[in-house]
């Protein structure tokens, strides 16, 4: 019984810890929208085999109120009707200009050199780079832009709100955000003394000046995370790195079937393993956490339901529901973290199936990393 009550303090106590290093500031509307001679901005989308999103994502940009934009899009030699869609789109507005993709060069990875090339066409003060996944609202770059001097950064980026309509995102995500926030906490990230970085690559903006001076992503061109190590290689260069919540102007859908996660999520899981010895051990600590909701969790209950038909008594009670009170209790936070995802209150009942495939993303992303096999990512081939 002693155990018992040990594992419910011990887990109340990581959970409330868990679910309570997200919080970060929301975006502000302006008093005003910035005047017609407000600076340029360059909106920089690399597009490979993006035929699913690619006109939302373009459309949603060029309705934006901003006054002085360019799109730049580096079609990076799809082999779906990605080019076909960006053909149709470029004849219809000035704004849009395609560039087609150089064969990718030994030692690059694909999106910094494709955002490399895009960025070389782009003339504005501020570089905007978007993923092909993303949409915005029409009033998403005045606001960042306002949002951004505000704050006077010089990298400025937003977590977006994440649309989620199937079972395997809603029941995988939530989680993998949650353990994100874990390990990249928003308050640490906007700390310039703190050397914990990262950006959100579905939207980073960037002024130009010092994307030129910190070398650009040419600097990281092998990096398949780009997004965090570019805000790596600006908050370490001295420059100003903001994050904050983006959510009500910007939404992304990142994937939208499981064998999508499993080698999206097996990836970044893989690349922070192999890239960051504090992620690794974070990646371990998390990795058990994730085997004690999935497995340990269902198992403590299922040992109370036991003793306390096969030998009802006052520690057998206990037992039982001191492990329903922990099992309530994740799903009161689950239920809290879903809140303004559109993600039904329900699935947090599905968290310990969740935790159990986010723990077998993990092991096997720590078995490429051991056996050296690398990662797949968008059809290329990435390792050591």
């Amino acid at each position: 019984m002693f155990l018992s009550t040990f594992l419910l303090i011990l887990g109340i106590i990581i959970l409330r810890w868990l679910h309570n290093q997200h919080h970060t500031d929301t975006l502000s509307a302006p008093e005003n929208l910035p005047e017609k001679n407000a600076p340029l901005i360059s909106i920089c989308i690399p597009a490979r085999n993006e035929e699913r999103n690619i006109r939302r994502c373009v459309e949603s940009l060029l309705a934006q109120t901003y006054p002085n934009i360019e799109i730049i899009i580096l079609e990076d030699r799809s082999t779906d009707s990605t080019a076909q869609i960006l053909d149709e789109l470029s004849k219809e507005d000035a704004r849009l200009k395609i560039i087609s993709g150089e064969a990718l060069p030994l030692g690059w990875a694909g999106k910094p050199h494709a955002l490399t090339q895009a960025s070389a066409s782009a003339w504005g003060e501020w570089l905007c780079f978007v993923d092909a996944d993303t949409f915005v609202a029409p009033d998403a770059l005045s606001v960042v832009y306002a949002n951004a001097l505000k704050a006077d950064a010089d990298l400025f980026t937003i977590f977006t709100h994440q649309e989620m309509e199937t079972f395997w995102e809603r029941t995988i995500l939530p989680l993998v955000m949650t353990a994100l926030s874990a390990g990249f906490s928003p308050q640490k990230v906007n700390d310039p003394n703190s050397d914990i970085a990262i950006a959100n690559g579905q939207f980073i903006f960037i002024k130009r000046s010092v994307y030129d001076a910190i070398g650009g992503h040419a600097a990281i061109k092998g990096s398949i995370v780009e997004d965090k190590d570019l805000a790596v290689l600006t908050k370490s260069s001295g420059y100003k790195l903001i994050i904050a919540d983006g959510s009500d102007y910007v939404r992304t859908r990142m994937y939208t079937s499981l064998p999508e996660m499993w080698e999206g999520w097996t990836k970044n899981i893989y690349l922070g393993l192999r890239d960051d010895p504090r992620l690794a051990v974070l990646g371990v600590f998390g990795a058990f956490l994730a085997i004690c909701a999935a497995l340990l969790l269902p198992l403590w209950v299922g040992i109370g339901v036991y003793l306390t038909v096969s030998n009802p008594n006052q520690e057998s009670a206990v037992i039982l529901i001191e492990a329903l009170l922990l099992w309530g209790y994740l799903i009161y936070w689950r239920i809290q973290a879903n809140k303004g995802t559109d993600v039904p209150a329900w699935y947090a009942l599905t968290a310990p199936f969740g935790a159990g495939v986010f723990a077998a993303m993990m092991f096997t992303s720590a078995f490429k990393v051991i056996s050296g096999k690398g990662v797949t990512w968008k059809g290329r081939k990435y390792q050591r």
